[in-house]
């Protein structure tokens, strides 16, 4: 055993084990000797690890999300101490310290299943080469060698020679059409995961360098895949093909149910979420309620999407609680009449005066004005107590010369009020 087997022995002895417990299971449906039996357990052995994984898996999804709210701060760092690496170092620890954020938390997943697939490569290279390891005896070992995946051996590489893959009983042709199509599918998978995270679970409101980032990985990690998927067995790129399938399933899942905010994840959950609370006119899950709780407590920092699922709820007569539930507005609280059917008790809305011509105008300004006058010609009051002065005491009132004769009382239009000055003869 090499160096770097020994240094993985605590853990090789754990996974062959764990592989031999699955063989024996599937032996018996299969037969011991057949490639479903050794292939199922390989894949047992990474649904086990990942359900061991997913707390690790959460822990990174909530890291990545902290990262993501944290680039427009780290730029501004990097912005003001450009020139003193030093300082710029330091204020970044004393942000990630300030929020609770781990830069390698995105890692962990990566981190904590490399001891696995190390174990598995070597204890698949040892079934290659006819050694025993771990727990896998003599008899495993030679039936795990008979072993083929559509007529690949699992211990098989792309690389390797004729006599090589003779001694386990296959062709050249078969092993390298089977590894070049599982490692295509490998990258492929790999790809889909990295462009969906990209393209839907991505903020689009704050671009920064950690999308270029994700954009570059989304690139780089297939072709990575691609050239070391040709040194590994056909067990491991089982292994890791599987793992991949896995990942992209669950990052699907929390794409879906809990999508990180102003993404389009975010709106297509958030409107499948109005379309589910107004019908039912609650939120029933736990994790509905939860999201509600989050969006009401953001108060004014709603992002767009956000806003929409608020007003969708106020239409609906649906308000929105601190504490994450959907009650009955008050202003549109629904009134059940007697024949079963639901009004809304919501106060009328105001109309608007309809546009008046101008001749509707005018006229009615004319009949106001009109009005008016006949009510203060009406409202003088008339004295019905008779007057201790006589009649004839009384000064007589000047009686109005007529229009037609002397002078006229009144100016006329353009003259002065007053008496006229006399015309000058005019000069013959």
């Amino acid at each position: 055993m090499d160096t770097i087997a020994s240094l993985f022995s605590f853990i090789t002895t754990p996974v062959s084990w764990v592989i031999v417990q699955f063989h024996t299971v599937y032996g018996k449906i299969f037969g011991p000797d057949t490639g479903w039996a050794w292939g199922l357990s390989i894949v047992s052995l990474v649904i086990l690890i990942r359900i061991c994984l997913i707390p690790l898996f959460v822990k990174q999804i909530k890291s990545t999300r902290a990262m993501q709210t944290l680039q427009p701060e780290m730029k501004k760092i990097q912005e003001r101490y450009k020139n003193d690496k030093q300082r710029q170092s330091e204020e970044m620890m004393k942000l990630y310290k300030e929020t609770g954020t781990n830069p390698l938390s995105s890692c962990l997943p990566i981190l904590a299943q490399s001891p696995f697939f190390f174990a598995l490569y070597h204890v698949l290279n040892g079934i290659a080469t006819g050694d025993t390891i771990g727990v896998i005896n003599d008899s495993l070992l030679a039936s795990a060698r008979k072993a083929h995946i559509f007529g690949a051996p699992l211990a098989a590489k792309f690389k390797d020679g004729s006599a090589t893959v003779q001694a386990l009983g296959a062709t050249v042709t078969d092993v390298r059409v089977v590894t070049a199509v599982m490692i295509v599918m490998m990258s492929a998978s790999q790809f889909y995961t990295q462009r969906q995270l990209m393209t839907k679970n991505v903020d689009t409101t704050v671009k920064t360098p950690f999308m270029q980032q994700q954009k570059m990985l989304m690139y780089v990690f297939p072709v990575m895949f691609a050239v070391f998927g040709i040194n590994f067995p056909v067990g491991v790129l089982v292994y890791w093909l599987t793992t991949n399938v896995w990942t992209m399933g669950q990052q699907m899942y929390v794409i879906r149910n809990n999508p990180t905010p102003g993404s389009k994840a975010q709106a297509a959950y958030l409107e499948r979420l109005t379309h589910h609370v107004t019908n039912h006119g609650k939120a029933r899950k736990r994790s509905e309620r939860t999201i509600i709780k989050a969006i009401v407590a953001k108060g004014r920092d709603r992002n767009e999407f956000e806003r929409k699922f608020i007003n969708g709820l106020n239409k609906a007569g649906l308000a929105a609680q601190a504490d994450g539930s959907v009650v009955q507005s008050e202003s549109q609280a629904a009134v059940q009449t007697e024949d079963g059917a639901s009004i809304s008790a919501a106060a009328p809305k105001r109309q608007q005066p309809k546009r008046q011509s101008k001749s509707q105008r005018q006229s009615g300004a004319a009949a106001a004005t009109g009005g008016k006058a006949a009510g203060d010609a009406s409202s003088e009051p008339i004295s019905l107590s008779k007057s201790d002065e006589p009649e004839d005491a009384k000064p007589a009132a000047p009686a109005k010369k007529q229009s037609g004769g002397g002078t006229r009382s009144k100016a006329q239009s353009g003259q002065r009020k007053g008496p006229q000055r006399p015309k000058s003869p005019s000069k013959k």
